[in-house]
């Protein structure tokens, strides 16, 4: 198996077409690319809610987007990203010495993982470079290679959420040299997991995996109604023009418009949650922060599970932090057969599937 670790920076030196699988807990993300020398085109989108039978789900998907080599990803608990200084090295001494010098900083053994690294900055005091070393478990990654090739397909490449993420971002919002800037922060608040990374010169210098996510303020929501979870998660989505049969116990107006008072208890019930997770993010800007890091100036936000009205100004009061939310496809040509409401209304999931089909090695 081969590059775990996604290229930070993608080289387009001929035309080819490239297909990133982004397989989620809630649902299936595939964008299919078409690399051109000079320019990057959506050729198509689709989006499918995750089924029991997972690969019935990804062959329903897949077959409308053909292609044999599809790049795909993990996050999670058996997956792990670090950054770390080395003593200065090229290229091959650092293939050399990964596997020992890795055994130090991640919590697998490295016969139980596959191993990748990608030296991001050279040139530090005392000789050192930063590198960054990303570890996959060898369960996870068969078990992910089997299903694909199950399929009739082959995966191109194994990749990590946050690294994906963080291609895609950069592709489309690079940083202009001479350009003064904080650092950012790019969070990606799936269903069950919100992945949080951190960029300094669209370098990545931190990211980790935080188990609050879209389930969290669904489920809040779904105890406060009195909901079951479908019910509520489309509540959270369309708090105004949700028809849902809702108890007059739980909601009484009394003269108040019943669309702000059920607003109004949406945001309330979710807002522990958010506390936490706000509280998770401002502890990892702390850290990063004391290493005599830039501050962090600015959140973008994408995900599934950050769409539901009030999360952007929420987070932005409880950070103290400007958060905006950005485009995968900002850069990306858009020929006229791509239904442009549908991509309009699915751009916050699509964020790792186009990192991972901007990767063309």
């Amino acid at each position: 198996m081969k590059n775990i670790l996604s290229k930070i920076k993608i080289g387009l030196s001929k035309d080819k077409f490239s297909v990133g699988l982004d397989i989620g807990s809630s649902r299936i993300k595939v964008v299919k690319l078409k690399l051109l020398k000079d320019q990057v085109e959506l050729c198509g989108f689709d989006i499918e809610p995750s089924r029991l039978e997972l690969g019935e789900a990804l062959k329903h998907i897949l077959e409308r987007h053909s292609g044999d080599l599809v790049n795909i990803s993990v996050s999670g608990q058996q997956s792990v990203i670090r950054y770390v200084n080395f003593p200065r090295m090229d290229n091959a001494e650092l293939r050399q010495a990964l596997k020992f010098e890795a055994q130090k900083h991640i919590p697998f053994s490295a016969a139980e993982v596959n191993l990748d690294g990608c030296i991001l900055k050279d040139g530090l005091p005392d000789n050192k470079m930063l590198v960054l070393i990303a570890a996959v478990k060898k369960d996870l990654a068969n078990q992910r290679l089997k299903l694909i090739e199950g399929l009739g397909c082959r995966a191109n490449i194994i990749d990590i959420d946050s690294i994906a993420l963080a291609n895609a971002f950069n592709f489309n919002y690079p940083v202009e040299e001479g350009q003064d800037h904080k650092a950012i922060a790019l969070l990606n608040i799936g269903a069950s997991m919100s992945n949080l990374d951190i960029l300094d010169a669209g370098i990545p210098r931190l990211s980790r995996d935080i188990h609050i996510a879209g389930n969290t303020f669904t489920q809040k929501i779904a105890d406060i109604f009195g909901l079951d979870f479908a019910n509520a998660e489309n509540l959270k989505i369309n708090p105004v023009r949700n028809t849902t049969q809702i108890s007059v116990n739980t909601i009484v107006s009394n003269g108040v418009n019943p669309d702000d008072e059920r607003l109004n208890k949406i945001n309330a019930g979710v807002e522990s949650a958010l506390v936490s997770l706000a509280g998770e993010i401002r502890t990892s800007f702390d850290y990063y922060e004391s290493q005599g890091s830039s501050n962090v100036g600015k959140i973008f936000l994408s995900g599934g599970g950050a769409k539901f009205a009030g999360l952007k100004d929420m987070l932005a009061h409880l950070l103290s932090i400007e958060v905006e939310y950005w485009d995968p496809f900002k850069k990306i040509k858009i020929p006229d057969n791509i239904d442009a409401e549908k991509l309009k209304n699915s751009l916050g999931e699509l964020g790792v599937a186009v990192g991972l089909a901007l990767r063309n090695n």
